[in-house]
C-alpha cells in the first residue's frame, strides 16, 4: 500500500502519513484503530484482551488411519458465489464450504443487499438477489481480504454504468496482475482505472452481437470473469485460450442449469450464448476439491499412513498420481462414480507406506490437464521424504517457491536456486518448530503437515491463512489419529 492509498482510506494527507512513518507525528489511539483497520491488523491489544490470531498445537510424529472424504472446492464456492449476483431467481447452493475465504464473499454480498441465508445444519445456502445492488454500502474491509473479489467485475458490467470495487487481496504470492481480466473484459465497454484503493470500473457502450475474446492468460479467475460477463451478452461470446481447470467447469455447469448455453466445457475454447435475463430458482452443488484431496494424500504420504481418501475428482488427480506412481508410491484406485453435480468422476484413493525415490525430471505446474499449480507445494513436502534430489520448478508466483524454504525449519534439505526454483534432498527427519506460518495458503499447508511427521511439539502461529481454504481441518485430522489443538492468542 503506497502512502497515497493509505491516506486516503484514512481521510488525511499524504505528508501526515509521512511523518507517522517516520515517528514525527503524536497519534490518538483513534487515530491508531483506524490505521489498525486500513492494515487489517491489530496494532495494540491490551493483557487481558481475547484471543485475535488463531494458532494450531501440533504432536507427532503421527500415524494417519482410516479414511475420509473430501469436501467441495473453495475456488468453485466463491465464483459461484460471484454468480449468484447474476440469477434474479432464488439460488441454493449445496455443501459450500465453511471456510473464511467463503465467509468474506458471503460479507461483501451481503453488504450490498443479497439475502445470504444459511439451513439449520449449515448444508444449504441460499441467496437471494435484490432488484438493485447497493454497491456503496459495500463491506470494504471484507473485500479486501479476498481476490475473490475481482469476478464481480463480470456480472456487475450489465448492472451498473459506473460501479467501484476495493482492491483485491488474498494469499500474498507476487504480483498477480488484474491485467487480463481488462483485457477481455473491454471487450464488453468495460474500462477501469486504479484510484486511491479501488479500481474504478466505467461501461461506456454495449457489447457487440459477437464478442471474440482471446485471453491473454490461461487463468482460472479470468475465464470465470469472462464466463459471468458473458452468461448475460445475448448474443454470442468465443472465448479462446480459455482455462478447463475444475472451478472453471464446476461455473460452467451452474450457468448450463440456469439457462446459458456453453459449448467446449473441459476445453480451451468455450462458445456461450447468453440470455438477456436470468431468473431461475436452482438447486447446485459444487464438486469436490482437487488439491484438498492432494493435501489428504501427502498428509498420509509423510506420516507413512496407510489411508483412504474418497470423493477424489479423479480427471483433476491424474497428472499428480502419475508423478507419485514414477516415484514409488503404493496407492489404488476404487470404480468411478458420479459428484452431486452429475458430471465430475469421482474415486477413492487409498494410500499406503512407501519408499520413494526423487523424480527423474523436474516437478512444474502446467494448465489442467497438466499438474495443478496449487499442488506444486505438495510436491515439495514428498520430495523430502523421497530418497535423491527434486527440482521443484514454480515458474508461476514469484514468492511461493520461497515460502517453502520454510520446510528447512523442520529438517528439510531444500537450496533455494532463484525465486522460482528449488531443489529437495531427501528423506527427511523432521523435527518439532515453532514458526509463524507463512502468508501463502498452500506453502502453510506444507508446514502443518511437516508438523504430523515431526516428532515433538510444534507449534503454527497465524493460521488464518489455512483457515481461508479448509473447513475444521485440526478436527478432521485428529479423527484419523493426530494431535492438533487449536488456541489464539
Amino acid at each position: 500500500m503506497t502512502q497515497a492509498e493509505l491516506a486516503g482510506l484514512l481521510n488525511t494527507s499524504q505528508s501526515a502519513i509521512g511523518r507517522i512513518e517516520s515517528g514525527g507525528q503524536n497519534l490518538s489511539l483513534e487515530m491508531i484503530n483506524r490505521i489498525a483497520n486500513a492494515l487489517e491488523a491489530p496494532l495494540i491489544k491490551t493483557p487481558d484482551a481475547p484471543g485475535t490470531t488463531p494458532g494450531f498445537r501440533v504432536v507427532g510424529p503421527t500415524k494417519l488411519s482410516g479414511s475420509i472424504q473430501v469436501r467441495s472446492s473453495k475456488n468453485a464456492a466463491v465464483a459461484l458465489l460471484c454468480a449468484s449476483v447474476l440469477n434474479r431467481g432464488r439460488t441454493v447452493l449445496r455443501g459450500v464450504a465453511q471456510i473464511e475465504e467463503v465467509n468474506r464473499i458471503i460479507e461483501v454480498l451481503s453488504s450490498i443487499g443479497m439475502g445470504v441465508t444459511w439451513s439449520a445444519d449449515k448444508s444449504e445456502l441460499e441467496l437471494i438477489r435484490p432488484e438493485r445492488l447497493d454497491l456503496q454500502a459495500m463491506d470494504v474491509a471484507a473485500a479486501r481480504r479476498t481476490r475473490s473479489i475481482i469476478m464481480l467485475l463480470g456480472p456487475l458490467l450489465h448492472f451498473e454504468r459506473a460501479f467501484k470495487l476495493p482492491y483485491a487481496g488474498g494469499c500474498e504470492l507476487g504480483v498477480r496482475t488484474v491485467g487480463p481480466h481488462l483485457h477481455a473484459l473491454r471487450q464488453y465497454g468495460l474500462s477501469v482505472r486504479p484510484s486511491e484503493g479501488f479500481y474504478r470500473a466505467e461501461v461506456a457502450q454495449d457489447a457487440p452481437e459477437q464478442v471474440k475474446i482471446t485471453l491473454i492468460e490461461r487463468g482460472d479467475t479470468v475465464t470465470e470473469n469472462v464466463l459471468m460477463a458473458a452468461a448475460l451478452h445475448t448474443g454470442e461470446t468465443v472465448i479462446r485460450n480459455a482455462s478447463s481447470n475444475y472451478m472453471v467447469q464446476d461455473l460452467c455447469f451452474f450457468l448450463q442449469d440456469l439457462g446459458v448455453e456453453i459449448d467446449g466445457i473441459g476445453t480451451t475454447t468455450l462458445r456461450v450464448r447468453g440470455k438477456q435475463c436470468i431468473c431461475e430458482d436452482i438447486t447446485f452443488s459444487p464438486s469436490e476439491d482437487p488439491i484438498e484431496a492432494m493435501s489428504l494424500l501427502t498428509a498420509a504420504i509423510v506420516t507413512e499412513s496407510e489411508l483412504t481418501v474418497e470423493r477424489c475428482p479423479i480427471e483433476f488427480l491424474e497428472v499428480e498420481l502419475a508423478v507419485l506412481a514414477e516415484m514409488g508410491l503404493d496407492f489404488s484406485l476404487s470404480g468411478e462414480y458420479p459428484a452431486e453435480n452429475r458430471r465430475t468422476r469421482l474415486v477413492d484413493i487409498t494410500v499406503r507406506p512407501s519408499q520413494l525415490k526423487h523424480a527423474q525430471d523436474k516437478i512444474h505446474p502446467l494448465p489442467f490437464p497438466g499438474l495443478n499449480i496449487d499442488n506444486l507445494p505438495f510436491f515439495a513436502l514428498i520430495a523430502a521424504v523421497a530418497e535423491g534430489s527434486t527440482l521443484i520448478h514454480d515458474w508461476v508466483y514469484e514468492n511461493r517457491a520461497i515460502h517453502l524454504v520454510d520446510l528447512r525449519k523442520f529438517g528439510a534439505d531444500i537450496q533455494l536456486l532463484d525465486p522460482h526454483r528449488i531443489s529437495v534432498t531427501g528423506p527427511t527427519a523432521w523435527r518439532a518448530q515453532a514458526i509463524i506460518c507463512p502468508s501463502a495458503l498452500r506453502p502453510a499447508v506444507c508446514m502443518l503437515l511437516a508438523a504430523l511427521a515431526a516428532k515433538g511439539e510444534s507449534v503454527l502461529r497465524d493460521v488464518y491463512v489455512i483457515n481461508r481454504g479448509y473447513e475444521d481441518l485440526p478436527k478432521r485430522l485428529n479423527e484419523l489419529g493426530a494431535h492438533v489443538e487449536t488456541f489464539s492468542e
